[in-house]
């Protein structure tokens, strides 16, 4: 990841503090800026500062004047400081929600933590900016291990299998993995569940003019069309198992023949697979074949659930609005009062659901705070859709269990490892509720799809 060292300014005419913060600020990799006067910090604000220190009381006016000057949401953590409190320069203070007012004499520690603070941050922001390069942004734990894993193997030929969920970001992973790679060719994705079986070889291979009726001109498959770039084959398991096999052999020979052709076509071209399912349990259902899943997974990746990167909420919320700002020409924030009700709630969409909440938020707002949580919160009480369940005062525990399973399983297409998770429940608890269910309902099984 790129590092950054964080710019620090501090707008102070006492020399020995200024000296002395300063060294305290490049004790912990800081770039400092000294400005005495009004003047000389407005000067150094043509630039973005990750931490400033405004002195109130200057030899050129007053501190307060400044924050009228500049862009607040441009610039980092502010910190109003003096050594001479009064009530009405506090509440000028103050008045601004991202402001802090703080008393002199600072004691040395807390000098200390702010300057490490205004470091991580540096650093974390400037990792953040490599990331969305690729559209994957994170602090959490599990994003950055994904990350580190996709760097570290993006140079080799292994085939790629990436699980998770729909709206984890696998074809973002592929991606970057594909620009990490260096390879020269394109980036090809095919969704394998979108295309009609009849017609999937074609798009696949490509086709040969006559090979069929209505093929009056040759077509070019995605092999081709990736060829020494990546081709990234989603929802893997819902191929068709006729041509599974086709595709495993076309993955150890490296080449392939065209609908209606004979000719075999070498294509050096990396495949990334990816599937929501479990492919275990989807080998086990004969959805997938068994050598195919071995085949395509030399490297297999879990693309972890958004409820599992609670430190990414936030930041992806707040991305999504810096993206809209560019493209409207909006200086927009997030509200800081759905802060809490976008950590509360467990994204099933995950990031896509995220995206589409501080969206819709973003265009129904007709001020400058975007406030996504209540809204979505509200709309969830007011109607059940394909990602909520409502329940009316009175229904009974067992009741709103049963519903809640079977409106998880639809929600994950009958997937019982991926609604146990999302559940908080182990597989064999879901496979008794089914039977539970199953037999209530005067049924002989429970694994047929529950809807």
């Amino acid at each position: 990841m790129v590092d950054a060292m964080a710019r620090i300014l501090i707008v102070d005419d006492d020399p020995d503090f200024g000296e002395c913060a300063a060294a305290f600020a490049a004790q912990q990799g800081c770039e400092v800026i000294l400005a005495p006067t009004l003047a000389q910090a407005r000067e150094a604000l043509a630039q973005r500062m990750d931490l400033i220190l405004l002195d109130l009381h200057l030899p050129d006016g007053s501190g307060l004047d400044l924050l009228q000057d500049i862009d607040l949401a441009q610039q980092g953590r502010i910190v109003v400081l003096t050594g001479h409190p009064c009530l009405d320069s506090a509440r000028r203070a103050v008045s601004e929600p991202i402001v802090e007012y703080l008393l002199k004499p600072l004691p040395a520690e807390r000098l200390i933590a702010m300057f490490a603070h205004a470091a991580e941050n540096a650093h974390n922001i400037a990792s953040d900016q490599q990331l969305m390069r690729t559209g994957l942004l994170g602090r959490s734990r599990p994003l950055r291990e994904v990350v580190a894993t996709l760097l570290r193997i993006a140079p080799t030929d292994a085939s790629v299998l990436l699980t998770g969920e729909s709206g984890t970001g696998k074809e973002l992973a592929a991606k970057t993995l594909h620009e990490a790679s260096g390879n020269r060719g394109a980036f090809v994705a095919l969704n394998c569940g979108a295309v009609p079986a009849e017609l999937l070889a074609s798009q696949l291979f490509g086709h040969e003019r006559g090979s069929f009726t209505g093929a009056m001109n040759r077509h070019i498959g995605v092999f081709e069309q990736a060829e020494h770039g990546t081709l990234f084959l989603d929802e893997i398991a819902e191929m068709p198992p006729q041509l599974q096999v086709y595709l495993l052999r076309v993955l150890e020979t490296g080449c392939i023949t065209r609908v209606g052709g004979s000719d075999d076509i070498r294509v050096p071209v990396r495949v990334v697979a990816a599937t929501n399912r479990d492919p275990l349990e989807a080998v086990a259902e004969g959805r997938l074949r068994e050598d195919l899943y071995y085949r395509l997974a030399d490297i297999a990746i879990h693309m972890p659930p958004l409820r599992d990167r609670d430190d990414d909420v936030l930041l992806l919320a707040r991305a999504f609005i810096d993206r809209l700002n560019a493209r409207y020409g909006q200086r927009k924030r997030l509200a800081p009062g759905c802060e809490r009700t976008l950590l509360r709630h467990l994204w099933p969409g995950n990031v896509r659901e995220l995206r589409s909440a501080v969206q819709r938020a973003y265009l129904l707002e007709p001020g400058n705070q975007v406030m996504v949580g209540p809204a979505s919160a509200q709309q969830a009480v007011l109607r059940e859709t394909d990602t909520s369940i409502v329940f009316s005062v009175g229904t009974t525990m067992a009741d709103m269990e049963r519903r809640m399973l079977l409106k998880t399983l639809s929600h994950f297409d009958n997937d019982k490892t991926a609604a146990a998770r999302a559940l908080g429940i182990s597989v064999r608890t879901v496979h008794n509720h089914l039977a539970r269910i199953a037999a209530e309902e005067g049924r002989p099984g429970c694994d047929q799809t529950m809807a």
